[in-house]
């Protein structure tokens, strides 16, 4: 096997099997000028999400809604794990050049190591393979536990390392639970991200006297644009925005009061737009869509589309993330 990495920027698709793959590259020396000697990769269903090497020494994002994860405590640990990892790997490359007898030359050491997550079946499978100058070196066989090697002077490291029961034990906690673990997470806030709810929005009222409330709500994320158009322009005056609410479920709500009275806007064309995400909705100022404790539809403080909501006596409430020594 010949470890190549090719990056494909594709949409992330929240199916139903995951992958969270770590790519670790050592080369000893520069072949290039300004080339990393250690550089770390993490894709997440095959999408890059971060990028470090020994030149920056820092942990790059790839992706904007992992900002939100660069702001828990995680994303600390998260780091240390890549410092740590470039420290243990420099040694590598010497060890295996004096292993196949090599004095010169450019070398590269690779390993690939990650987990598959099926969030239906909940099964899942860990990998964890190692190449050296672009060919297999050993591999973790994770049905037994064991390192297997297609190569001959692998065969020491793969003694020692299958006589190191500890450690053994600890990929197959790793891989079992603490790679599902960040794969898991990580996949929360991608999703949080790119989750889309649209509004449901209703035409709100008191009663005849009181202003005409556009009242959007269950939307994520909250971005929201509430206006008021009189026969086709935009109408400002004696129009009330109130600030964004949340809900108990993680929407938000907003809403949009317009004061004229019912004998303006019988004669005139009133519309409240909703713009959320690039879609519009738009409700027509009617005595039929307006929603009211004087209708006999609210009066048992129902909604048409079965949401429960308070009598509009008071109109607006809040609903509601291995190391190894050769």
């Amino acid at each position: 096997m010949k470890f190549i990495i090719l990056f494909i920027c594709i949409p992330l698709v929240y199916s139903k099997l995951h992958s969270l793959i770590s790519t670790h590259t050592e080369i000893n020396g520069q072949t290039i000028a300004g080339t990393p000697e250690f550089s770390a990769v993490t894709t997440l269903d095959d999408q890059q999400i971060d990028y470090y090497d020994s030149n920056i020494k820092n942990l790059i994002l790839k992706q904007d809604w992992m900002k939100e994860f660069a702001s828990t405590e995680m994303w600390r640990e998260y780091t240390d794990i890549r410092e740590k990892q470039q420290q243990i790997y420099e040694i590598n490359i010497p060890v295996l050049m004096k292993t196949f007898n090599q004095t010169r030359g450019v070398h590269v050491y690779q390993r690939m190591s990650g987990c598959e997550y099926d969030d239906e079946t909940e099964h899942s499978q860990g990998f964890d393979q190692h190449g050296y100058d672009g060919e297999d070196f050993i591999t973790l066989d994770l049905n037994e536990y064991r390192y297997i090697t297609p190569v001959l002077q692998a065969i020491p490291t793969v003694e020692k390392w299958n006589n190191d029961r500890a450690q053994l034990e600890f990929l197959r906690y790793y891989y079992d639970h603490n790679c599902v673990y960040w794969l898991k997470e990580l996949l929360k806030f991608w999703k949080e991200a790119n989750r889309i709810i649209a509004p449901e929005v209703f035409l709100l009222q008191k009663d005849p006297f009181s202003p005409v409330v556009c009242h959007a709500t269950g939307f994520y994320p909250s971005g929201v644009t509430l206006s008021w158009f009189r026969n086709g322009e935009e109408y400002l005056e004696d129009v009330d925005l109130e600030e964004l609410l949340p809900n108990e479920d993680g929407t938000f709500q907003k809403t949009s009061s317009l004061r004229v009275s019912p004998d303006e806007w019988k004669s005139d064309h009133f519309t409240c737009e909703v713009e959320h995400e690039g879609k519009t909705i738009e409700k027509i100022l009617t005595d039929q869509e307006i929603k009211s404790n004087y209708g006999a539809e609210w009066q048992s403080g129902v909604s048409p589309v079965g949401r429960t909501y308070p009598r509009i006596h008071v109109l607006l409430c809040v609903m509601g993330v291995f190391i190894f020594v050769l």
